[in-house]
């Protein structure tokens, strides 16, 4: 029997077969000894092989995780050294942010576009909560903006609370699988909630199993919009730690740097300091973004601010 996982609860999984039945899940327990640095072995979007738990009739068991066409990514926030996959199988990536209540720096958007980009997976900036916007700090935004839509992202503006702007998102999701993330506050889960109204019915369900000895945290999540058209709603994050991107491939993930990386002087530059580097002449002749470029910078000096 195979399935699509919809739920992570720590030991526990939530896996939707073909016959649109939930079963509960554990992991076999051979899936921990390999993957040492992923902190989840099994992420929500995961397509898995079940078998039955011979212990538990309730319960099934994974016994396979099948390839992944691809996923995202973090820096691990609980453990040392390790990555955390957020989601996998999916066709677009959407970061939802906020000029205010909470501010979403520009850098925390270069990382989420970055890892999207290492993965080829299609991202999408979502600017909510702009009915709290004036017309002037509105204007301000879209110009800030044209600068990522240059590139080819998109950039959509809703207010969450605006059945229209919930209509309107709805057709960019359709027939896709498509992950919501972000910081905190910035109305992820009110949107989710817009979108699919049994959302919050469902999470208090799934929270009543989880009580039964299986952690409460809050985790990844995946609900069904229509035929072949599922949202995944994700913790709030408050960091995004670049991870399985290599210094040396880095400028790969920037279209702008990409574009140019053919005519530095060295097939090893690192875009930094090196002589006839193509990169830091299109920024001192404001070619590239100054903000863009300092993201990179950041980026490859590992820093630790990832806000």
């Amino acid at each position: 029997m195979q399935g699509i996982v919809t739920k992570s609860m720590g030991l526990w999984y939530q896996v939707e077969t073909a016959d649109g039945q939930m079963h509960n899940c554990r992991l076999k327990g051979k899936f921990k000894l390999e993957n040492k640095k992923i902190s989840n072995p099994v992420a929500v979007g995961d397509k898995v092989r079940l078998i039955s738990d011979q212990g538990d009739s309730s319960a099934m068991i994974i016994a396979e995780i099948l390839p992944r066409e691809n996923y995202i990514i973090r820096v691990s926030p609980k453990k040392k050294g390790h990555s955390h996959i957020i989601a996998s199988n999916l066709d677009q990536a959407i970061i939802v942010a906020t000029v205010g209540t909470p501010r979403t720096s520009l850098g925390f958007i270069d990382r989420f576009l970055v890892t999207a980009e290492a993965f080829r997976i299609p991202a999408t900036i979502l600017m909510n909560k702009i009915d709290l916007l004036s017309p002037e700090e509105l204007d301000g935004l879209k110009e800030k903006m044209v600068e990522y839509e240059s590139l080819g992202y998109q950039v959509l503006y809703i207010s969450a609370l605006k059945p229209e702007d919930i209509e309107s998102l709805k057709s960019q999701l359709a027939n896709k699988t498509s992950l919501f993330t972000g910081h905190s506050g910035v109305g992820k889960s009110t949107i989710v909630n817009e979108l699919a109204p049994e959302a919050q019915q469902k999470t208090s369900e799934i929270s009543d199993f989880a009580q039964k000895g299986v952690h409460t945290t809050t985790f990844a999540e995946m609900f069904k919009l229509g035929t072949d058209t599922y949202i995944i709603d994700t913790p709030g994050i408050k960091e995004l730690g670049l991870a399985e991107i290599e210094k040396d491939e880095l400028s790969h993930y920037f279209p702008e740097l990409r574009n140019l990386m053919g005519k530095c002087k060295f097939s090893n530059c690192t875009h930094t300091h090196e002589p006839g580097c193509a990169i830091e002449t299109a920024y001192q002749d404001g070619s590239i973004s100054p903000t863009r470029y300092d993201s990179y910078l950041s980026m490859l000096a590992g820093d630790d601010n990832r806000r």
